[in-house]
């Protein structure tokens, strides 16, 4: 079992049926050292950059995936993010989309 980190579109309900065909158990968490940028990926979708200040942080929810629902979610993301994994707050290490620079 994997984890999921997601602050932006993939926490939709209607996205989630749509990417994995079903709705994701998951539980909200955060990411610490991070600030979200709104609109910042085709000036329609959100981004988080490393500030590397703990009192930055980003709320999300995290989810319990497999290895199919991680590469589903991949073509999901697009070329313009690129999947890492980060610890977040509850100690949780879960991958998330950062920007692809690439």
């Amino acid at each position: 079992m994997e984890y999921l980190f997601s602050y932006g579109t993939l926490q939709d309900p209607q996205v989630q049926k749509y990417v994995f065909g079903r709705l994701l158990p998951g539980k909200k968490n955060a990411l610490l050292g991070f600030k979200k940028i709104e609109n910042a990926i085709y000036g329609r979708y959100p981004l988080v950059i490393a500030t590397d200040d703990p009192k930055d942080k980003v709320i999300g929810m995290v989810y319990k995936v497999n290895e199919s629902d991680l590469k589903k979610a991949d073509i999901y993301e697009t070329s313009a993010y690129k999947r890492e994994k980060f610890s977040l707050e509850s100690g949780l290490r879960a991958w998330m989309y950062i920007e692809n620079s690439n």
